[in-house]
C-alpha cells in the first residue's frame, strides 16, 4: 500500500529522487491521469505530456474523430510511435491512454521512460467519471456500464503488470493523489537504493 504523504511532506516532494528521470501514469479512463500528472508536473517543475494530446495534435481532429476515421489499429500505432518518441525525454510526467497497455511491444518503452504509476479506482467511481463525458469511443455502445465492466476486467492485469507502482485515487482529490504519488516513487526509489 503507498504511502500518504501529509503536509508537512509535500515540500519535500517538490523535487523528484535522483534517479527517477521521469513518470509514466496509466491508469483506466477517468481514473485521473491527466489532472493529477499536471499537478505532479506543476509540484515538481516538470514538463507534462499527454499521449493522447500528441496524437490530437498531429492529426488536429478530437480522440472520437481518429477512431470514426482511420480505426482503432491507427491510434494504437500512434501510440506506439509517442512513446519511441519520448524514449530520450527527461523530466517528463507522461500521461498516457487507457488503452496503451494492451499493445506488449508498448510495455518496454513504458517502463524504459520512467517510473510507471498505475493510478486505479473502483468500478463505481471509474463509472461516474466517465458517464459524465461524451466524447469517450470506447463507450459507444448499447450497453457502455457493461463494456466499461469488459474493459476493466481485461485492461487491470495489464496495468498491473507495467506499473512500478499503485495508487487507489477512489475519493480522493488530485492534489491528495499526487501526494500519494510522490510518496510512493520517494518509496520505491529508497527501496531501490538500498538493494
Amino acid at each position: 500500500m503507498p504511502v500518504t504523504a501529509g503536509c508537512g511532506e509535500a515540500v519535500a516532494a517538490m523535487h523528484l529522487p535522483g534517479s527517477v528521470h521521469n513518470i509514466v501514469l496509466v491508469g483506466f479512463m477517468g481514473s485521473g491521469k491527466s489532472s493529477v500528472g499536471r499537478e505532479i508536473a506543476r509540484r515538481c517543475e516538470l514538463r507534462f505530456l499527454d499521449t493522447d494530446s500528441i496524437i490530437r495534435q498531429k492529426y488536429r481532429k478530437s480522440i472520437a474523430d481518429i477512431f470514426a476515421s482511420f480505426g482503432e489499429p491507427t491510434f494504437r500505432d500512434e501510440e506506439y510511435r509517442a512513446l519511441e518518441e519520448l524514449q530520450n525525454a527527461r523530466r517528463v510526467v507522461l500521461a498516457t491512454g487507457g488503452g496503451v497497455v494492451l499493445q506488449p511491444r508498448n510495455h518496454p518503452l513504458l517502463r524504459s521512460l520512467g517510473v510507471v504509476v498505475w493510478l486505479t479506482a473502483n468500478e463505481e467511481v471509474i463509472w461516474e467519471r466517465v458517464s459524465r463525458n461524451q466524447s469517450r469511443p470506447l463507450l459507444h455502445t448499447e450497453d457502455p456500464r457493461t463494456t466499461m465492466r469488459n474493459l476493466m476486467s481485461m485492461r487491470y492485469p495489464l496495468y498491473s503488470s507495467v506499473a512500478d507502482v499503485t495508487v487507489e485515487t477512489s475519493g480522493l482529490t488530485h492534489q491528495e493523489v499526487a501526494d500519494r504519488v510522490l510518496a510512493a516513487i520517494r518509496a520505491l526509489s529508497v527501496g531501490r537504493h538500498e538493494k
